[in-house]
Formats: structure tokens, C-alpha cells, sequence
């Protein structure tokens, strides 16, 4: 039996941290004092059964849909989770990404179904073909998994290629699963992306909270459905979180009515290190990566050396982390993130940038 594990997670949570964090997934932690809560919204015990109702009326609000095609969950990956745990079997068949991230593959195979992988090439910008994700699918695939914006490179799909993505994967009887967590950024930059939901009933979308805004303590995940999957999907969370933590319900409430306040700070952090980013990359003959456009994390390419060596020296030597490319399936690059304070991203740059030179 395999083994519920994630060596991803695990280095996260124990090794990832540093000085100059460029680790990090998300935007720089939101501070509760900015959030204008009171005891009411502390409170530790409420109404959270299927759903908390003022939570799936703000969720449901913001994605466009009824309430009753949310489903709210403990961030993301349980989302996605939950997803591939109602729509698949054990012998089913998922497609995902490859470069992708790692809890993706890692929950498929913790459910036994069976993992096959449609290529995001580096040397094309890590754009989705749509002829590989048609060429991929068999009578037992139920399940097409992609991340947008591209989990680890912050890469688009168009709509147009998701249309027809989700035409070959109904025609094949699956369904397309898109992780749009880092599409808020577009949001928060006002470039009002189209969400996956708005496509067609073959689409099931998952987000959160947690990475755009800077709220990751909150847990406020969801996925949009159809009625029936989400109902499945319930019944199936009774296994694993019975009932959220009412507090976290609370405070997402008061986030969700306000979060254009939350937006503007996370706007203002990515405006500002997107340039600085944007610079340092550019000035570095030693990496390889496009600029930065409206993501919170890049990919470089390492041109010369081993990426597990430079980072193992910019942790010992410069009290600086980024994440190995290994964990999301190419070797040679590692990802950098830019939603960390202004002085944390300059100091972990300059260091990366003499690390980078000192690589082999």
C-alpha cells in the first residue's frame, strides 16, 4: 500500500524556512489587526454543517455561481483532493501536468488511481497543448488535472485552450480539473481572468485564499461543481474535517467583504517585487526565465550546475531557501517566489545572485 506521504510537504514545513525566505508560495502574511473583526466573528462555535451559510453566500458571490456549487474546504489541496477522491476510482485513470505541483500527483497515487502526464515544455514557455492533452486521453481517464496559472511557472492557459481541452476530455467522459488558485493574482493585480467555471459543466474549479491575499492561516478553500458532485463531495469531507474551525469560517466572512483592502497590500507587494524580480533575472546570464508577469512565483533554469547543490549552499552559506525543481519534476530549475517583504526579496537575491555565480 503506498505509503500517505509527501516529501514536498515535509520540506516545507521543516526545511524551507530561512532568513530570506524566496520559499514561500504566497503573499506576505495579512495581519488580523488590518482586519476589521470583532468578537462576533471569534466566535468559536456556529452553524457549520454542510457549509457555513455567510461563508458559501461570500464564495458562491465571488465566483459567480449558486451556493449550491461551492464547496468549501480546508485550502486548496484538500479541494483537489476531494475532487479526484469523487471523481475517480482506484484503476481509474487521471491525466496531469508535468512540471506540476507535487501534491497533485502525490494525492492521485495516495487514492490509487492511476497517474499519466501530458507535457508543459520549458523551451515553450510552459503553455498547455491542447493536441497533447487530446492525444493522452483513454476510455479510463475521468480526471484532466492542470494548475492556472501554472504551478510552478505562473505560465496562462487561455480560454481558448481550455475550451477545447474540456471538448476532448467530454467527449472522452472526463471531466477538467483547474487548480486556479495563482489565477487570483490576476485578480488582485484587476485583470479580471476567466475562471474555468465559466466554460462549460466539464470544468470543476478549485481556489483559496491563501496565496494571493496573504490569509493562509484561514484555510479558506473551495471548489466549484455541478450540484451533484458537490453534494458527493461533502459526504465524502465527513471522513477527514467533520466540521472547520468555526473562527477561521468567521474571519473568511469578514475577508471576503472586504477584500479589496486585502487586494490593494498584496497589489502594492507584487507591483513593487515583480520589477525588482524582473531585474535580477535579466541580469543574470547564469539563469534562464521569462519575466514575470502577473504571477507570484517564477522558474528559473539553472544554466550550468546541479540546482539540489546551489540550494544546499544558499542555505548553509546565505540563510537563504528556494524550492528544488525536483518536487515538481525538472531538475534543473527551482522556484522563486516574490510575494515576501520588499527587504526579504532584495537581501535572498542578492545572495541567490552570488550563489548562482559561484555554481560549477
Amino acid at each position: 500500500m503506498t505509503s500517505p506521504y509527501s516529501e514536498y510537504m515535509e520540506w516545507a514545513k521543516t526545511r524551507s524556512q530561512a532568513r530570506f525566505n524566496l520559499a514561500s508560495s504566497g503573499v506576505e502574511a495579512y495581519p488580523l489587526a488590518e482586519l476589521p473583526a470583532g468578537k462576533d466573528e471569534l466566535e468559536i462555535t456556529g452553524p457549520s454543517f454542510y457549509g457555513y451559510p455567510p461563508l458559501q453566500e461570500r464564495l458562491a458571490r465571488k465566483a459567480g455561481v449558486e451556493a449550491d456549487r461551492i464547496l468549501a474546504a480546508t485550502g486548496t489541496s484538500m479541494a483537489n483532493f476531494l475532487v479526484m477522491a469523487a471523481v475517480a476510482s482506484e484503476g481509474d485513470e487521471i491525466l496531469i501536468e508535468e512540471p506540476t505541483y507535487a501534491l497533485l500527483v502525490d494525492a492521485a497515487r495516495w487514492l490509487r488511481i492511476d497517474v499519466r502526464r501530458f507535457p508543459r515544455r520549458a523551451e515553450d514557455g510552459f503553455r498547455v497543448e491542447p493536441g497533447d492533452v487530446e492525444g493522452a486521453l483513454s476510455s479510463r481517464t475521468r480526471l484532466v488535472v492542470l494548475t492556472n496559472l501554472h504551478n510552478p511557472s505562473s505560465a496562462l492557459v487561455p480560454p481558448d485552450d481550455l475550451r477545447r481541452i474540456g471538448d476532448a476530455a467530454r467527449a472522452a467522459g472526463a471531466r477538467v480539473l483547474v487548480d486556479e488558485v495563482y489565477l487570483e493574482s490576476l485578480a488582485v493585480l484587476g485583470r479580471a481572468p476567466v475562471s474555468a467555471a465559466s466554460l462549460g459543466p466539464e470544468f470543476i474549479v478549485t481556489s483559496s485564499l491563501t496565496k494571493a491575499y496573504g490569509l493562509s492561516g484561514l484555510r479558506c478553500g473551495w471548489a466549484v461543481a455541478d450540484v451533484d458532485l458537490v453534494r458527493r463531495m461533502w459526504r465524502l469531507n465527513d471522513l477527514f474535517g467533520v466540521v472547520p474551525a468555526h473562527p477561521a469560517e468567521g474571519l473568511s466572512v469578514v475577508a471576503l467583504d472586504h477584500l479589496d483592502r486585502v487586494a490593494a497590500r498584496a497589489r502594492r507587494i507584487l507591483d513593487a517585487n515583480r520589477d525588482v524580480v524582473n531585474r535580477f533575472l535579466a541580469s543574470r546570464p547564469e539563469l534562464e526565465c521569462a519575466p514575470v508577469d502577473g504571477g507570484i512565483i517564477a522558474f528559473p533554469r539553472l544554466r550550468g550546475g546541479a540546482v539540489e547543490s546551489l540550494c544546499a549552499r544558499l542555505r548553509d552559506r546565505y540563510e537563504t531557501t528556494v524550492v528544488p525543481g525536483r518536487f515538481f519534476g525538472l531538475r534543473d530549475h527551482f522556484r522563486l517566489a516574490l510575494g515576501c517583504a520588499s527587504e526579504t526579496l532584495e537581501g535572498g537575491l542578492e545572495r541567490l545572485g552570488r550563489a548562482v555565480a559561484e555554481a560549477p
